[in-house]
């Protein structure tokens, strides 16, 4: 479209000319230049303008990987991130929370997602391999047991039953080992598998390190296991939040300790202690000096409570998204 100065300077063209046959030829070749000036002015500002534009575009690749639950979240904000018509590619691949940290540690990625804090000896790799890196909150989550619908008996447990059910004693485990009154029924097994953040949390606070019962099946994809649960009523499994809220037509979840996994009792710290939080780490490299990353990071902090919320995790208080949003404008140029 053309601007107004473009017709503008047209205007004085065309003055100039019939003004001509009552004036003179100076006046009409000085209305002329005149003209002319305006519109090279107009060609040297949109010129300017095209320069800026192509400056402040941001292009470029981002990766990361890492956990499979903090995949629904991230998911969703490279989905967002793209519709906004940015020329940065972000890609995101989902090998489980340790999984991701060796990517980590071995240089191949800009970030690691991770659904548990990061370990003693991962930090140890990455400070041997002189990854500089900076830990950001995302959201919170409940780790959620989850049974077949048929199964009516064991929708409410402690974290005593849990524990019985799930740590390895040499035995074959049926539902009337648990509680007497309850089917003599072999109890089958869906779990995340050991590079999953959420198998080391479950082994912190419920197995508290002792073996896991060896005939589970375990998958570093949580569709895998909610699969598993959905197909046989003496299943019991256990993943992220968002997944069971995703299938809760076709899985029950399990009360622990009497309270349900809800969203306001994972915010409230109700849901004890399978209530956790999710992060997420950028490497310092990156964020210092890849406009690419910085950007997209921009934009993931100030958008996550609402792609938490909208995956079904929790979101942050605004005074912690403030804080992660204050951690990454230190890397600001």
């Amino acid at each position: 479209m053309k601007s107004w100065k473009h017709y503008l300077g047209l205007t004085v063209v065309s003055s100039a000319l019939l003004l001509g046959a009552c004036g003179s030829d100076t006046e009409e070749d000085a209305a002329t230049d005149e003209a002319t000036e305006e519109q090279a002015a107009e060609s040297d500002t949109a010129s300017e303008s095209a320069d800026k534009s192509s400056e402040a575009a941001v292009e470029g690749q981002v990766s990361g990987d890492g956990s499979s639950t903090v995949a629904p979240v991230m998911e969703a904000l490279v989905e967002e991130y793209a519709a906004t018509g940015t020329d940065v590619q972000v890609t995101v691949g989902v090998s489980g929370t340790g999984g991701g940290f060796e990517k980590f540690i071995a240089g191949e990625t800009d970030f690691s997602n991770a659904s548990r804090e990061i370990k003693d000896e991962e930090k140890q790799k990455l400070e041997e391999a002189g990854v500089d890196y900076t830990e950001f909150l995302l959201a919170y989550d409940g780790l959620t047991v989850v049974v077949n619908p048929e199964n009516d008996w064991a929708t409410e447990l402690t974290v005593e039953d849990l524990k019985k059910i799930w740590v390895e004693d040499g035995t074959t485990k049926k539902w009337s080992d648990i509680n007497p009154e309850w089917p003599e029924e072999e109890i089958v097994f869906y779990s995340p598998g050991t590079d999953s953040g959420t198998y080391d949390y479950f082994n912190e606070v419920i197995l508290e390190e002792e073996d896991m019962v060896q005939n589970a099946t375990l998958s570093e994809d949580d569709n895998v296991l909610v699969q598993g649960v959905q197909g046989d009523k003496n299943a019991i499994g256990f993943f992220g939040f968002s997944y069971y809220v995703a299938n809760q037509d076709s899985i029950t979840a399990v009360a622990i300790d009497g309270v349900e996994p809800t969203h306001d009792t994972i915010e409230a710290g109700e849901y004890s202690p399978l209530s956790r939080p999710l992060y997420t780490y950028v490497s310092n490299e990156s964020l210092q000096n890849d406009a690419a990353t910085y950007d997209f990071f921009e934009f993931a902090l100030n958008n996550a409570g609402e792609m938490a919320e909208a995956v079904g995790y929790v979101s942050l208080p605004q005074e912690d998204t403030d804080e992660q949003i204050a951690k990454l404008e230190e890397f600001k140029n």
